[in-house]
């Protein structure tokens, strides 16, 4: 479905990006793990041009842009079959539930208000939150907050969302709900790229595992694979910190 190849992106004098090459399959789950600064959310954000890369292709459903002079035409027609999901939910506090999910159908895509409400309560609906449509966020738990945040994005109907540790701002107790939202997405067939710290997600529910370090990809596999025979002694060395060896 995606591809990138050599994507690069510095700040300043500091290369955080360094060459990156990723495939992404249609109805896969990719987790990206790494230490602090290794350049996961920067490349998450570079692909969904949050961040504007300065080199590297993209190829999109067979169609391939230059990223470092890719046109705003472009950048607007990609993110339509693109969602992304923040750490901090990204919410408008004076909205409510459903208004925070109807926002981008109305504005950005014209769509008449009665269908985006329509859709806005499927969605609501699909994280478990039907009951909680007229709820500000200031209403709702950080659990809840980030779950119509994943509603806000499904809205859309992408064909890729991509997730940026969309649990580290929650408290342990308020993690497995959204969890598993993201579970039952994976077995719906969602195409995922996520950036996460939590590692039973990324072994238990990941097609794919990508390790980075010094913003390069330094070992991938499948998750069996990754957490039962990991190649690189960095890799080794990270999993045994996560996991409190």
């Amino acid at each position: 479905m995606i591809e990138i190849r050599g994507i690069r992106k510095s700040f300043g004098g500091l290369e955080v990006i360094r060459g990156v090459d990723l495939e992404v399959q249609q109805g896969e789950v990719v987790a990206i793990l790494g230490p602090s600064g290794s350049g996961k959310t920067t490349l998450l954000r570079c692909m969904n041009f949050l961040e504007h890369a300065d080199a590297g292709t993209m190829i999109f459903d067979g169609e391939s842009f230059e990223l470092s002079r890719i046109s705003k035409r472009d950048i607007a027609k990609l993110r339509r079959k693109t969602a992304f999901v923040f750490q901090n939910y990204n919410l408008f506090l004076n909205k409510t539930a459903l208004q925070n999910v109807t926002e981008g159908l109305i504005v950005a895509r014209k769509m008449d208000k009665s269908r985006a409400a329509e859709i806005a309560k499927g969605a609501l609906e699909r994280v478990g939150l039907s009951d909680r449509c007229d709820y500000y966020p200031s209403q709702l738990s950080g659990g809840q907050q980030q779950r119509v945040a994943i509603a806000r994005a499904l809205a859309a109907e992408p064909e890729i969302i991509y997730f940026d540790e969309p649990t580290s701002a929650l408290d342990p107790e308020l993690t497995g709900e959204v969890l598993a939202v993201m579970r039952q997405l994976a077995e719906d067939g969602m195409t995922m790229l996520v950036v996460t710290h939590e590692m039973g997600f990324a072994r238990n529910v990941a097609s794919r595992v990508i390790f980075m370090e010094d913003g390069q990809i330094l070992e991938t596999g499948t998750a069996k694979e990754f957490f039962a025979h990991p190649k690189e002694e960095r890799t080794r060395a990270f999993l045994r910190t996560v996991s409190g060896e």
